[in-house]
């Protein structure tokens, strides 16, 4: 499909952003008990799908991450080349799998094979982030060794070039001990300009306060902004000039998945095309308006439900959402 075609300001902010997304590339592997030809595989993992979700948004994108040349690496990268995802592969051990097998009652069991490790590819991938206008990371690549170590030193050394995000987007399954997941998470969040959670992460994280609480909290560790999913009851951003929520967009839900990695992406698209991405935008990031916070999340809102309208993490193209309304467009909606 084609991208959003103008010449403005906006856009032209758009396609001079430079993202490099570090994270785990996964296959997804759904096995119906009942019925063996109904087995299904597609690309997942969270970055991938921030990687995939930001360049249908014509950002220039680069997904540092980490599968084999083996058949479920090969439909890895030929779904990273299709959406004009570059790759830095970092490993050669085979490539991650989660498999849910399905019962009579349509229950899952689910099993993981998840290696994270990018050392093979430490020096491209640092030569990426540090010619990065942004950078993004999260999920199981901040949690899991050995290259959750590599990934906050390559988040650290973008700082000085390139604003950073972050999404914890939990995995209690692959890492289950909530007390070691926070204290690392805590670090990613003081190590980032822009963060975004999901309230299922934060129950997790933080069970014995409110999400409120948590963001709060964040916020006062450094960035300058921290956004919440909620599912149905929408979107929050909250930043040292205030708070911003509205409901979710009324749409015929098809799944949710990949819905909060759409979110995340046109986040990261409405900031460049507001200035607020890049070593020279995070003076601008600390001093968005209210009204502008508020089309960012109508924005990133609106990226998400169109996710959530079809099946698969199947993100909007640019030529779908179009650019980043003005703030009283944002409002009327």
């Amino acid at each position: 499909m084609p991208s959003h075609d103008t010449t403005s300001a906006s856009s032209r902010a758009v396609g001079n952003t430079v993202l490099t997304v570090i994270g785990e590339s996964l296959v997804d592997i759904i096995i119906d008990g009942q019925r063996a030809a109904a087995t299904q595989a597609h690309p997942g993992g969270s970055p991938l799908n921030l990687a995939v979700g930001a360049a249908r948004l014509d950002l220039r994108t680069t997904l540092v991450t980490h599968y084999a040349a083996d058949p479920y690496g090969l439909m890895i990268e030929d779904h990273l080349q299709s959406n004009g995802v570059d790759v830095i592969n970092g490993g050669t051990a085979p490539t991650s799998t989660a498999v849910a097998t399905l019962n009579a009652d349509g229950a899952a069991e689910y099993t993981f094979a998840i290696r994270w490790d990018i050392n093979g590819a430490s020096l491209p991938a640092l030569a990426a982030v540090e010619g990065s206008t942004h950078v993004h990371t999260g999920s199981i690549a901040t949690v899991l060794g050995p290259g959750d170590q590599v990934t906050l030193a390559l988040v650290k050394a973008a700082h000085g070039h390139a604003t950073v995000s972050y999404d914890p987007n939990c995995r209690p399954a692959i890492s289950p001990d909530s007390v070691a997941a926070r204290r690392q998470v805590e670090l990613f969040v003081a190590a980032s300009d822009i963060v975004k959670a999901s309230d299922e992460d934060l129950h997790w994280l933080y069970p014995n306060r409110t999400p409120d609480e948590t963001l709060e909290a964040w916020l006062g560790l450094g960035p300058a902004m921290v956004a919440l999913t909620r599912g149905d009851a929408g979107p929050i951003i909250l930043s040292a000039r205030g708070r911003v929520e509205m409901a979710a967009e009324p749409i015929t839900v098809a799944d949710t998945v990949g819905a909060g990695d759409s979110y995340m992406a046109g986040l990261i698209s409405g900031l460049a095309q507001l200035g607020g991405l890049g070593a020279t935008g995070r003076q601008r990031l600390q001093t968005l308006t209210l009204d502008q916070l508020y089309a960012l999340a109508a924005y990133a809102n609106r990226a998400a439900a169109i996710t959530c309208s079809r099946q698969g993490a199947s993100p909007p193209w640019s030529a779908e959402l179009g650019l980043l309304p003005a703030p009283s467009q944002a409002q009327e909606r």
